[in-house]
């Protein structure tokens, strides 16, 4: 055969010469059936044969040999070895020129040829894009789009994968087909040809690869393409076929208007039913299936359309069946169920609906199968739940007295950041404007400790930033003696002092509303504290920076005030010549600002 390959070689850059059809027929054929033979031996012949430069002549629209010459093409550049040879014979401008023939065979070689030359090579794609070849191939698929005649259907099929190979994990070029409107098409054919499975399958692939993209979403947003895909999904029976939709379903529905769309052609009827076909079967891609479908609920739920659609006033069908999940064995529905409730609680209407209907209580008996060695993600959800079903007023009082805090009280030993994140963020929600649960807390030893400690998690800004919001706001709303005494004692000060200079202007504010609570209630306690970590430096540095907010200038003075009951404090207050400062703010355009620094002025005047 080596042999023969070699004479074939020959006599074709020969009979090319020529230009004599029959024998170059012939030579071809050969060719052909050496590469079925064996491609990569046969193409690394045809390499060093220097017959690629032959080839790029060969490429004429009116030759009979023209299909098999791009046939020979798409065959040696299967080998990734081939593509840049493929590119430097220069063969891409003649085969982007063959797209316009009108000669099926010839457009399905061709198109053959350009989809494997750009597969996975950026040299292959760059030479197609400069050749304006996806714009054509576009054109193609949007007139051949109604055609259902197997040959049309096996040409749109090759189309198709040739845009997915030449746009593939490339940001710039899929954003070319998207701004070419290719979206529309691709959808229009998947609703056209969703019988055959090459073709709805190359169609699948090639929307998994735009989907990614954040400007295909309002494309897609325009289309049907929900009702299409929903259509599609029900169809399915293999496991395979499902996966390939959900791979295109779940980018898709990051987008609202795709959530509701989804939801309205009813896709969460059909993940419910997954769900219940798959909760008891132990294979792994009936597992694997379970986890997707309910994942892709819970992404439903994020939008606030498609979630109070599904909500139905807490009545609706899709609600009860998530609330059913929750008591489950199956880690996996837990885990989605409490998703779920957290996405549901994002409205005072829902939570309020919910907490009256015992879901509370549901999500208590949750956290209490995963106390000791418990499901992280499952801890960090069903916290995130009640800490969203605490906010509205009236579910307080509420939550409190069916024993929430103590429910969340026994993951204070967690060393899991996101488990302490939400814990201290459902505490904080419950305990706001709630005196007595404050102080509770705030004298509980224990907690006071364990914030403390997570006050100087630096590696974890959100733990970090959350211990130091819950300090202050147990002193915020219980203003108790014995919860600011608890503080001081287990070193809390130092960090409600670095607070106050948080680049939150909220954190800023809680921090130095709760240092004027101390100062007012517990001066003689704290007063070591406060000083050691320099409050009266920091509060002449707020009062003296342009950038500091109107409301930290004005909490600032109030807590200089405070602070004048003690002696070492209101010495250095007169040390660090506040009066200048405070003078210059009676002029700022806030008027409480202006105001207090008057009253500021006349204390600090007085007490020198």
């Amino acid at each position: 055969m080596a042999d023969n390959l070699s004479d074939t070689l020959k006599k074709l850059k020969i009979t090319a010469a020529d230009r004599t059809d029959d024998s170059l027929e012939g030579c071809l054929d050969c060719l052909l059936q050496a590469l079925t033979q064996n491609n990569m031996e046969t193409s690394e012949k045809i390499q060093g044969s220097g017959i690629l430069q032959v080839f790029a002549s060969l490429l004429i629209p009116q030759s009979s040999c023209t299909a098999k010459v791009a046939n020979i093409i798409a065959e040696i550049a299967k080998n990734e070895f081939m593509r840049i040879p493929c590119v430097d014979a220069g063969l891409i401008s003649p085969l982007v020129q063959l797209l316009n023939s009108k000669d099926q065979e010839v457009l399905l070689q061709t198109g053959r040829a350009l989809g494997n030359i750009c597969y996975d090579s950026h040299e292959g794609r760059s030479a197609v894009d400069q050749a304006g070849g996806a714009q054509i191939v576009v054109d193609h698929l949007r007139s051949l789009c109604s055609k259902t005649d197997p040959a049309s259907e096996k040409l749109l099929t090759v189309f198709c994968g040739m845009l997915m190979n030449y746009s593939n994990e490339n940001d710039s070029l899929q954003a070319q087909l998207i701004n070419m409107g290719v979206i529309p098409t691709l959808v229009k054919l998947l609703g056209i040809h969703c019988q055959n499975a090459a073709l709805t399958e190359m169609c699948l692939v090639a929307f998994g690869n735009l989907a990614e993209l954040e400007s295909s979403k309002e494309q897609f947003a325009s289309t049907n393409i929900a009702e299409e895909l929903v259509k599609l999904f029900k169809k399915q029976i293999e496991h395979d076929k499902r996966e390939m939709v959900f791979e295109v379903l779940a980018p898709l529905a990051e987008n609202d208007a795709i959530k509701l769309q989804l939801v309205e052609s009813g896709l969460v009827e059909c993940l419910l039913e997954i769900v219940q076909q798959k909760v008891d079967s132990d294979k792994e891609e009936d597992i694997a299936e379970l986890k997707t479908a309910s994942d892709l609920m819970v992404l439903l739920l994020l939008g606030d359309e498609s979630m109070q659609k599904l909500f139905e006033g807490g009545k609706g069908n899709v609600f009860q069946r998530v609330l059913s999940w929750i008591p489950s064995n199956n880690h996996q529905l837990q885990l989605a169920g409490a998703l779920a409730i957290a996405n549901f609680a994002r409205n005072d209407g829902n939570c309020i609906h919910m907490v009256d209907n015992g879901i509370v209580e549901k999500l208590m008996d949750l956290l209490d199968r995963h106390v000791e060695d418990g499901n992280v993600t499952v801890q960090h959800a069903a916290l995130s739940a009640l800490r969203n079903l605490a906010i509205p007023v009236v579910n307080k009082a509420k939550m409190l007295s069916a024993g929430v805090t103590e429910a969340v009280l026994k993951f204070l030993k967690s060393e899991m950041p996101p488990v302490q994140f939400k814990l201290l963020g459902t505490l904080r929600m419950l305990i706001d404007a709630q005196a007595e649960a404050a102080e509770q807390l705030g004298k509980n030893v224990k907690l006071v400790e364990r914030l403390v400690e997570w006050c100087e998690a630096k590696d974890h800004a959100g733990v970090m930033g959350e211990s130091n919001r819950l300090l202050s706001a147990l002193i915020r709303h219980s203003k108790s003696k014995d919860v600011i005494k608890t503080i001081v004692q287990s070193g809390g000060i130092k960090h409600l002092v670095t607070m106050a200079t948080s680049e939150h202007v909220i954190m800023q504010n809680e921090a130095l509303v709760a240092l004027a609570l101390i100062a007012a209630l517990e001066l003689g306690t704290a007063e070591k504290d406060l000083e050691s970590a320099q409050l009266v430096q920091i509060l002449h540095r707020l009062l003296a920076d342009e950038r500091s907010a109107p409301e930290i200038k004005y909490n600032s003075m109030v807590l200089i005030c405070a602070l004048m009951g003690s002696e070492s404090l209101h010495k250095e207050v007169q040390d660090l010549a506040f009066l200048d400062v405070v003078s210059k703010l009676r002029s700022h355009e806030n008027k409480s600002v202006a105001q207090q620094a008057c009253l500021t002025e006349q204390r600090l005047a007085v007490e020198s």
